[in-house]
């Protein structure tokens, strides 16, 4: 079987490296332009490229699919009987999609129809869902339409965050995707449920900002689902503080906002909904993530200090 591996970050780095322990045959690697990163900007290889490299793969990076006819020319002239695409980034155009003989995979971290789209782990997180998992699904022009050759669910724990649920997921695709491969001719596939079906927006810095006129619990998961991108923030006296760990604690009659007490088992602010959050680990302009404890050691912070609530729409 000769397959095209199309992917970037590394989630889809787990996959290809699934496929190759198994011995499948990859011909080429597509992955998005090196991009400048770190405090010195320099050029840094996707995790996919590095991948690819390493096993001595050719790699493929067009800066667009859609419109590149010589790029297209160049996947048709290598003879593909299935392209594998995770988290890749770029739009296949149909030209592309047609291209091998038993179609392109594509691994998607959630359960379709149930966030299709770019960031379905941290909205899975940010919503509350009990469970997620990994859909294998035949590609095709719409967004995450296709249909599902298989689908395996997976418990979201109390404590996971975007990091920790992204591993369990790429591991499990890992998995899912070379059994999707060994099994190919014998699969069914099946048309995506017409209900149920939800959309996970790109997560954006400008949702960052923790609106503490929402309930605790709502903004505690919205801080597991934001760790670590963006990390979400709270603005106080000017500084704002990067959160990224809180639980949910009593109730409160306070204003939202309103700091309740500071100590070692937490900075306890009132919320939404006569709710209360301890924030437990925090970080300053500059600074890093630090446990209450040491935080405020040199950030002090007081009872009766009031957070900034962000303007609303």
């Amino acid at each position: 079987m000769n397959i095209v591996f199309a992917g970037t970050p590394e989630f889809a780095a787990v996959a290809l490296r699934a496929l190759l322990a198994d011995g499948f045959t990859v011909r080429l690697v597509l992955s998005q332009p090196d991009r400048p990163a770190g405090r010195g900007m320099q050029l840094q290889m996707s995790a996919v490229k590095q991948m690819a490299l390493e096993h001595g793969i050719e790699v493929f990076q067009p800066l667009s699919l859609k419109k590149d006819p010589a790029a297209v020319e160049r996947l048709r002239a290598l003879p593909t009987d299935v392209m594998v695409v995770a988290a890749y980034g770029l739009i296949l155009p149909q030209s592309v999609l047609d291209l091998p003989s038993q179609g392109c995979l594509n691994i998607h971290a959630s359960l379709l129809p149930r966030w299709r789209g770019a960031a379905p782990i941290a909205r899975a997180i940010e919503a509350g869902d009990a469970e997620s998992g990994v859909c294998i699904m035949r590609m095709e022009a719409g967004l995450d339409t296709g249909p599902v050759l298989l689908r395996e669910a997976l418990p979201i724990a109390d404590s996971d965050t975007a990091v920790t649920l992204h591993d369990k997921l790429a591991a499990q695709g890992a998995r899912l995707i070379v059994d999707a491969l060994r099994r190919l001719g014998d699969l069914k596939p099946q048309e995506q449920a017409a209900e149920g079906i939800t959309y996970a927006a790109k997560i954006e810095k400008a949702e960052a900002q923790l609106d503490f006129r929402l309930p605790a619990a709502q903004l505690a998961r919205k801080i597991r689902a934001f760790d670590p991108f963006p990390g979400t923030t709270a603005v106080i006296r000017g500084a704002t503080l990067k959160i990224w760990s809180a639980v949910p604690v009593g109730a409160s009659g306070a204003a939202p906002g309103t700091i309740l007490t500071a100590d070692a088992e937490g900075v306890i602010v009132a919320c939404g909904e006569s709710s209360a959050l301890a924030l437990t680990l925090l970080q300053k302009p500059g600074g890093k993530r630090l446990p209450v404890r040491e935080f405020l050691n040199s950030c002090p912070l007081t009872a009766g200090q009031c957070f900034d609530l962000p303007a609303q729409p």
